[in-house]
């Protein structure tokens, strides 16, 4: 006979609100792990989706995604001369706020040049971008379709395309538009910032002959640390590759929040450990008589070992299989992306795992230094 089991068995609606209670914990826990992952993506996923091998960004910066940059348009001409490279992009970055349906919307505006480096990687619907001004290819997380019109500064732009997972370190959907359109969105000034400094006597250069980067892809045999340090020799520039792009992405710009986040996983963990410690302990002071009643008839203490090791380890396994299946269907609900990747699963089942077992501990002496004459109490 289990008498795990069967004491479940007994207080099977008790057990379960307990399991339910507990999987809202665990489910948070798994939310924070997946949000990590998240922001990580993110962070990464423009510099992947671009693919480019070697970015060249203004002398002293780190390059668009960490602080501003701007470089001539035509160094991608000098980029191309170089001997390794294979094909070159100019492209440029910033944020913006517009309005879509009456609601705000944030996007991240990536211009580029159409047939070069910088463009979408993937066109799930529609096509991408041909030259033609005021068309715009959008992230599916806008929620905006094919054939929809969307302001951005003093022009309005129709799109024709949608891609997938095309964001910016901090998870704004981005949008792409032709180079010469988001040059002039991003330098152009607007007709009463023209006035104003005509009248304070400037001369009013609307000048978007610069770039936020050159981005170059290589010949499978050429040297990119080559490369980098033959840019660099130019004196006007910095350049780096790749790799050393991801980097500064994911230990200088996404740094503080990936730290927060791992932190409060960390006291999330701590806190459901102590709660579930908490539940086992109470439950077993619940049952002192029969666990009485157990040690009276001469039952071994192997048997009441069992019976509180078994429920601690069925009520974290339950409560983590409930919570991870409440999440898994929510996830696409949660403002942040969420990257929910079977290894975090698992070993966030087998920390479940321990914390029971460590947790049980306290509850099983507790129940070994029952005195049987409890049974027999009124």
């Amino acid at each position: 006979m289990n008498l795990a089991y069967r004491d479940v068995r007994h207080n099977f609606g008790r057990f379960m609100v307990t399991c339910l209670g507990l999987s809202l914990l665990l489910g948070v826990v798994l939310a924070m792990i997946g949000i990590y992952r998240g922001l990580i993506a993110d962070a990464l996923e423009l510099v992947d989706t671009i693919d480019a091998d070697i970015w060249v960004v203004e002398k002293g910066t780190r390059g668009p995604f960490a602080e501003s940059s701007r470089i001539p348009r035509d160094t991608r001409e000098s980029v191309a001369r170089i001997f390794g490279v294979k094909s070159v992009g100019a492209v440029t970055f910033q944020s913006i706020e517009t309005e879509s349906d009456g609601k705000k919307l944030r996007l991240y505006v990536i211009g580029y040049e159409p047939g070069q480096l910088g463009g979408p990687k993937y066109i799930t619907e529609g096509r991408g971008l041909t030259g033609r001004n005021f068309e715009a290819v959008v992230d599916s997380r806008t929620g905006l379709d094919i054939g929809d019109h969307i302001q951005l500064g003093r022009n309005g732009f129709t799109i024709v395309g949608t891609t997938v997972n095309a964001v910016s370190s901090g998870g704004e959907p981005a949008i792409y538009l032709s180079l010469d359109d988001a040059q002039k969105l991003q330098f152009d000034l607007s007709p009463s910032a023209t006035r104003r400094e005509r009248a304070r006597g400037a001369v009013v250069v609307n000048s978007t002959d610069t770039v936020s980067a050159v981005i170059a892809r290589t010949s499978p045999n050429a040297s990119n640390d080559n490369i980098v340090k033959t840019i660099e020799r130019w004196k006007h520039f910095a350049a780096m590759t790749e790799e050393e792009q991801g980097l500064i992405l994911t230990q200088s710009v996404v740094e503080k929040a990936r730290k927060q986040i791992g932190m409060f996983t960390a006291i999330l963990i701590l806190v459901s450990a102590v709660i579930i410690a908490l539940i086992i302990h109470t439950m077993t002071m619940d049952k002192i008589r029969e666990i009485a009643t157990l040690k009276l008839i001469g039952a071994p203490d192997r048997v009441i070992i069992g019976l509180i090791v078994q429920q601690a380890l069925a009520m974290g396994l339950i409560g983590f299989a409930m919570g991870g299946f409440l999440i898994f269907n929510i996830q696409d609900f949660f403002p942040k992306r969420l990257v929910l990747q079977p290894m975090d699963g698992l070993s966030l089942a087998g920390v479940v795992v321990v914390i029971c077992l460590l947790s049980s501990i306290y509850g099983v002496y507790t129940a070994l230094k029952v005195d049987p004459a409890k049974a027999l109490a009124g």
